[in-house]
């Protein structure tokens, strides 16, 4: 995993916006409509143009932007057994608190063309295995060429995957016997992923929202301890997933829920920052750009890193349209660098992604990359006073 050696490097959590025709064919896809060689093509095309636009804002550790996925997690109901059925997901507590701000946000959601994580989606009903390495193969492959056709641009390219968590938090249970079985079950299948990304040279991030998101959605009724029991029961699946992989390879990102909201029922990360350590990680991507969890960063002078972990610490809001100042960007990261102690294990990233699920995104594209070109404006202020 790349250290910011001589300057902050840049990068992002992953998912970056994709072509309206591209989420039209999502869509088709996923009311049964036989679009996938069109969607192979369009893909494709979407990749290259995401690798060239991320070289062109100057990020220094980028992705394939999940061009080729409808969703940051959602995909894995294609790759896997064991999933069918239906059912929505409980709301948020803490849009449920302000009924206005509900019925403003389901207004403004009614008026979007996206691929829902939330509404109707599958639930275990049978055994959960990875039926076919080709999907990931073919992802990382196009990735690869893609990257040598454009003189690999990056220090370092990385590739997500889903955590086993936040799949079984959003495709219910129906089938095992309990949520460790589920999580066992999904870890073990999951384990495919994350080894094909590495053997194929790519960085590993894990997505774990659920690991902070899901005390306000599935467990908002229930109390902390149980709350956190469920995030120790992830992080040990999690382990147990990347028993073959070198930690230095993998990189865990955790966020509040990637939504313009009141979020004020999340959970501190004090409180789950103890277990989060627990991964056998060589760095975490964490989000102290957005008004509830700017303040932190200061919980890595209570938790500090190991030695050889790295923070990608997020210092660009992904679901505002503000494009940030450098030289507030250049402030985010230096406190974050004094905290730690050692600007060469500190990242610049952005608190989320900007395209989660297909179509899903707040912030306009042009946007996007403003706030990209932004961020590595305000990593090189920040580096000409930390190195």
């Amino acid at each position: 995993m790349q250290h910011s050696k001589t300057r902050i490097l840049t990068t992002h959590t992953g998912s970056l916006p994709r072509p309206a025709s591209l989420v039209r064919l999502y869509l088709a896809k996923a009311r049964g409509e036989p679009v996938d060689a069109q969607l192979d093509e369009a893909g494709r095309a979407a990749l290259e143009a995401i690798v060239r636009r991320q070289r062109a804002a100057g990020i220094d550790i980028g992705n394939n932007g999940e061009q080729q996925r409808e969703a940051f997690f959602l995909y894995v109901r294609t790759r896997m057994s064991g999933f069918g059925g239906a059912w929505t997901r409980p709301p948020r507590g803490d849009v449920e608190h302000y009924p206005e701000f509900k019925a403003a946000l389901a207004r403004d959601q009614a008026n979007l063309v996206q691929v829902s994580s939330r509404d109707d989606v599958p639930t275990a009903i049978g055994d959960v295995r990875y039926l076919d390495r080709a999907a990931i193969d073919t992802e990382c492959s196009d990735f690869r060429t893609m990257l040598d056709k454009s003189g690999n641009p990056f220090v370092e390219p990385f590739v997500t995957a889903p955590s086993p968590g936040i799949v079984a938090a959003a495709l219910r249970n129906d089938h095992y016997p309990s949520e460790e079985a589920y999580l066992a079950a999904l870890g073990e299948a999951l384990r495919v992923e994350y080894e094909a990304i590495v053997n194929h040279g790519f960085l590993l991030q894990l997505d774990c929202p659920d690991l902070a998101m899901e005390r306000h959605m599935s467990y908002q009724d229930k109390p902390l301890g149980d709350f956190l029991g469920f995030v120790d029961r992830v992080v040990t699946a999690i382990n147990a997933a990347l028993v073959n992989i070198p930690r230095d390879r993998v990189r865990l990102h955790v966020c509040w829920g990637n939504y313009e909201g009141p979020h004020d029922c999340d959970v501190e990360l004090q409180e789950i920052m103890p277990i989060l350590r627990k991964a056998n990680v060589g760095g975490f991507v964490l989000p102290f750009a957005n008004p509830r969890h700017a303040h932190e960063y200061n919980v890595l002078r209570d938790f500090p890193l190991d030695p050889d972990q790295v923070i990608v610490a997020g210092v660009i809001d992904s679901v505002t349209n503000f494009v940030e100042h450098p030289k507030t960007i250049a402030e985010r990261i230096v406190r974050v660098a004094q905290v730690v102690g050692d600007p060469k294990r500190v990242l610049a990233g952005t608190d989320c992604g900007f395209d989660t699920s297909a179509g899903q995104r707040r912030v306009a594209e042009d946007v996007v990359w403003a706030k990209l070109a932004a961020l590595s404006e305000g990593a090189r202020i920040a580096s000409e006073q930390l190195f």
